[in-house]
């Protein structure tokens, strides 16, 4: 099994080697990580560079100036080359510990998507901002009343997938509207989504934190719109989920277990 890491990378210089490393530190995975710069100013395209004269198995890819964090996902979904696709932000909110509970649904051949759920689980949480938590629990309850699925977490970064699945849904939105997108053009193609518990080290705006109420207002926008736009898919139409074996998803439990 072999796993692309899409990283949009914008102005993250304090915390991007390290998010690098974590990344890369999970064996026995196959890990091909691709870092998207988003046009930083900060020195970050300088540590990228070192990491990847480092590190043979990141690609870094360069935009020449800011486009949004939607636009850096599809340009490094588009050079994806493994089995499964895991977004991963280049900030320390979410821990890539938790890919195996990511991944375990996608390896036994049951899910096209697995969406790692801030708000499930018994992972740590650090506590911050009462209206972010009301915002993105309106938006999720808004998503799951236009799609008809249930997620606790639609706006979560920690979205995995299998690569032939996410490459062939095109991405229109550049900056934060790619979660209420997806999300919808997931639903609408029937595709079987799962849900798994993660933990989240969430950071405050003097630590860097980038997204404001004007990004919520725009998930509300694209929510209308792609529920609105988007046709429905018959589930027939999807390719054949072929599972991988027992041995492997064994792998991925173990690596579950000793990667905390």
């Amino acid at each position: 099994m072999r796993l692309s890491v899409v990283m949009p990378v914008y102005n993250e210089r304090a915390t991007l080697r390290q998010v690098v490393e974590r990344v890369l530190s999970l064996a026995p995975m196959e890990i091909e990580l691709i870092c998207v710069d988003d046009g930083s100013r900060d020195g970050s395209r300088e540590i990228l560079a070192e990491v990847r004269a480092e590190y043979p198995q990141v690609q870094v890819l360069l935009h020449p100036e800011n486009m949004g964090k939607g636009a850096a996902i599809r340009t490094g979904i588009q050079h994806a080359a493994g089995d499964f696709v895991i977004i991963q932000d280049a900030d320390l909110e979410y821990d890539p510990s938790d890919y195996p509970v990511l991944l375990e649904p996608l390896i036994q051949g049951k899910a096209d998507a697995v969406y790692g759920s801030r708000f499930q689980g018994s992972g740590p949480h650090r506590v911050l901002y009462f209206w972010h938590s009301v915002g993105n629990k309106l938006l999720t309850l808004l998503s799951n009343c236009l799609t008809n699925i249930n997620l606790s977490d639609m706006e979560t970064c920690y979205k995995a997938f299998r690569r032939e699945v996410i490459q062939a849904i095109p991405i229109q939105e550049n900056r934060f509207g790619f979660e209420p997108e997806i999300t919808v053009k997931l639903a609408k193609r029937h595709l079987r989504i799962y849900e798994v518990g993660i933990g989240y080290w969430g950071r405050t705006y003097e630590e860097g934190k980038k997204i404001g109420w004007k990004d919520g207002m725009r998930a509300l926008w694209c929510l209308l719109k792609y529920s609105l736009k988007e046709r429905s898919v018959p589930a027939t139409a999807l390719p054949a989920v072929v599972p991988e074996s027992g041995a492997e998803v064994a792998e991925i439990r173990r690596a579950s277990s000793t990667g905390r």
